[in-house]
């Protein structure tokens, strides 16, 4: 009889059992909290107000729909406003929507052991991409850096369906590249200015977008769902983006209106991206 065969056996390995499983959830833990900061990082690259925004962000949604919101991430990403979300207001509940699978990815592993956050893969150009929601309405819409993937066309037609999946009183946030076309030498002054910076910063080992995805597929756990994302997007590391198209945030506070929202406004703005908020 070997020693597993014994009761005392069998108890001494379901505890050694149960502490590998706990070891390597603590690892996959990990190794998605590495991957979650890096995106941050990378990002801030790019915005370095990054964490000022969702403050105002946040700070918005406080105001006008409470601290315990139903909130839906859009173009979710990693996760990054979902967890700035949950780790200001515990009693609230995010759904993240994005198409990327490398990101989602990520935001499912991070987000694993927190029931307040739900993911959801959906393209936002799609009619009925709402149906996949868990729910059927929403305190607030919070997005940032991610509807200039979209055309204007594209872009229009979806904040009518926002309209839609949000309650009456509810809030449509969206922070986001906004250039405004009458004022083109500040425009180029500040582009310049972050231009400059970002190449120091460079210099001194910071990653950019093609970096970090690079990194990405070649990391052994995100290499099938990285592919998946180039097929779907192009690759970035061969400085592929998106086609979409910037418009002022004059354009998306009249854009927002005309989809149904009582009131529209920018609410907070860097030199170079502005934050507009739609009141339904």
């Amino acid at each position: 009889m070997t020693e597993t065969d014994t009761g005392t056996g069998m108890g001494a390995g379901t505890e050694a059992g149960v502490q590998g499983n706990a070891a390597a959830g603590t690892a996959q833990g990990e190794r998605w909290r590495r991957w979650q900061e890096s995106w941050d990082r990378q990002q801030e690259w790019y915005l370095p107000d990054r964490e000022e925004r969702f403050g105002a962000m946040l700070d918005a949604v406080e105001a006008l729909v409470g601290t315990e919101p139903k909130v839906l991430d859009l173009a979710c990403g990693t996760g990054s406003i979902t967890g700035r979300l949950l780790r200001r207001f515990p009693g609230a509940t995010s759904t993240g929507v994005d198409l990327d699978p490398a990101l989602l990815t990520i935001a499912r592993g991070h987000f694993a052991a927190d029931p307040r956050a739900a993911f959801v893969t959906a393209d936002l150009r799609d009619e009925r991409w709402t149906d996949a929601l868990p729910h059927r309405a929403y305190d607030a819409v919070l997005t940032s850096t991610a509807l200039h993937w979209l055309r204007t066309d594209e872009l229009r037609a979806l904040y009518g369906r926002l309209a839609g999946v949000l309650r009456d009183g509810g809030i449509l946030v969206n922070a986001d590249h906004m250039p405004d076309p009458a004022t083109p030498r500040i425009n180029e002054a500040v582009n310049a200015f972050h231009r400059a910076r970002r190449e120091r910063e460079k210099a001194a080992g910071a990653q950019d977008w093609a970096d970090w995805w690079a990194a990405a597929a070649a990391d052994p756990v995100l290499a099938e769902p990285a592919a998946e994302r180039f097929r779907i997007f192009g690759d970035p590391v061969a400085g592929d983006h998106a086609d979409g198209e910037t418009q002022s945030a004059a354009w998306h506070v009249e854009a927002m209106r005309a989809a149904g929202f009582a009131e529209a406004r920018p609410v907070w703005a860097s030199p170079a991206d502005t934050m507009v908020l739609g009141l339904k």
